[in-house]
């Protein structure tokens, strides 16, 4: 499984690992770090990870990302004892395809602007059977409705109802750089917001490759979000490729226009995942 992430990562693709074995995405701000740590002993006890010598435990490779949600409600009388490597363990114990969505995981205490936010989760499948998804933890500055309240910035790339179906509005959305459900209409606050997400496709990217789909995947946070990458905002992609589909690599130029394709669809993918985050939220 090859990943990407910001360059200086253990990630990026300069460096000599260039894989993981995890990624979390979590709340909590700095307290919810702790998460990351639960899953990464929970892989080490199973015999996951990098096997350095003979004499220590694998070592799981376990990039994480965390919203700031401690403004927000929810019960913070934890003492010395915060849930959260707890809370990691447990899901590393528990992953499953099959997920809920909204108010749960790393988005229970998300907020969308001045809506709630959540989890949200999209995938397609593309030309050769390759497939990509998306999986985010919504929590931008920024509001993902129209003015109308009902309608989501992210609605032309919405497949069947999976997020309400809600036609735009007949009037234009207004010019106003700053829209009314979105938090720059309160008192933000420097970070307490942002947008983490990961992007999986089947296909057989490289280090390098996995970079650029993140860097087009980011598209889908400005598609679904107005305005987006705020500087209130600390929006990260991780991309991950399980190289189960093989890519072409005989012609010079169709390689990077599948690329080209995967990274479009991740943006797309995210768009709706961001939509799908706060329809289910609750």
């Amino acid at each position: 499984m090859f990943a990407a992430a910001p360059p200086g990562d253990v990630l990026a693709p300069e460096n000599l690992v260039g894989r993981c074995d995890a990624i979390v995405l979590t709340g909590g701000s700095v307290f919810g770090l702790a998460a990351a740590d639960g899953v990464t002993s929970a892989l080490s006890q199973s015999g996951t990870g990098l096997q350095i010598s003979d004499n220590g435990p694998p070592i799981p490779i376990v990039p994480a990302a965390v919203l700031h949600d401690l403004g927000n409600d929810g019960d913070k009388n934890w003492g010395d004892t915060p849930p959260y490597r707890q809370l990691g363990a447990a899901a590393c114990a528990s992953a499953a395809p099959d997920f809920k969505l909204g108010s749960v995981g790393a988005g229970r205490g998300a907020m969308a602007g001045a809506m709630k936010g959540g989890l949200g989760s999209a995938s397609i499948i593309i030309e050769g059977g390759i497939t990509i998804g998306a999986l985010v933890a919504a929590n931008p500055t920024g509001s993902v409705y129209f003015p109308d309240g009902k309608t989501f910035y992210a609605w032309p790339f919405e497949l069947g109802s999976e997020f309400g179906g809600q036609n735009p509005p007949s009037q234009k959305d207004t010019a106003d750089p700053f829209p009314v459900h979105s938090r720059l209409k309160q008192a933000p606050k420097a970070g307490a917001n942002t947008t983490i997400a990961i992007i999986a496709t089947s296909a057989d990217l490289t280090g390098v490759e996995a970079k650029r789909v993140a860097m087009m995947a980011h598209d889908g946070i400005a598609r679904a979000v107005r305005p987006a990458h705020t500087p209130f905002d600390g929006d990260i992609v991780f991309v991950v490729a399980t190289a189960k589909n093989a890519l072409p690599d005989e012609a010079p130029l169709v390689r990077p226009a599948i690329i080209a394709q995967i990274g479009a669809a991740a943006a797309d993918c995210l768009a709706r995942a961001i939509a799908r985050a706060v329809f289910e939220a609750r």
